[in-house]
């Protein structure tokens, strides 16, 4: 039986969960495998081949090819692991969150350090905003409703 998941409905978001991890577990298997030096150099080397060896469906295989962190995500990658792709690539975990975001390094630094994301468009389906109200600040209003 599956179980109630209410988490599954914020948009653009993949939550790794127990099933996000069964499902990608050959594919963070195969990215911790590039902590080794020798490992890097052998999937440098010959990245489909090294690919191969790992049990991981073809469309994680594709999507590591592809170098889309996004669509590894997707299929069970977790972005801890998946920093060791770009890692391996001699790229920062700046460039890479950049890259999954469609903005420069430099816009997603300059983004950051401006206090980060809009919360325009992170909410859960059908709560028109609030997402979390017991942590929204109260309006005078609804302050005076509740009192």
């Amino acid at each position: 039986m599956a179980l109630d998941k209410p988490y599954q409905d914020v948009p653009g978001t993949t939550i790794f969960d127990a099933e996000q991890s069964r499902l990608g577990y050959h594919l963070n298997q195969f990215c911790m495998s590039l902590m080794k030096a020798e490992n890097r150099a052998r999937f440098k080397a010959d990245e489909r081949a090294y690919l191969d060896q790992w049990p991981m469906t073809e469309e994680q295989k594709q999507a590591v090819l592809a170098r889309d962190l996004n669509w590894c995500i997707r299929l069970g990658g977790n972005i801890y692991f998946l920093a060791k792709i770009g890692a391996t690539d001699g790229k920062s975990f700046q460039q890479m969150a950049g890259s999954m975001t469609g903005m420069t390094e430099e816009e997603y630094r300059d983004m950051m350090i401006a206090g980060g994301r809009s919360i325009e468009g992170n909410r859960v389906v059908g709560e028109d905003g609030d997402a979390q109200p017991h942590r929204q600040p109260q309006g005078k209003s609804q302050q005076k409703a509740g009192a």
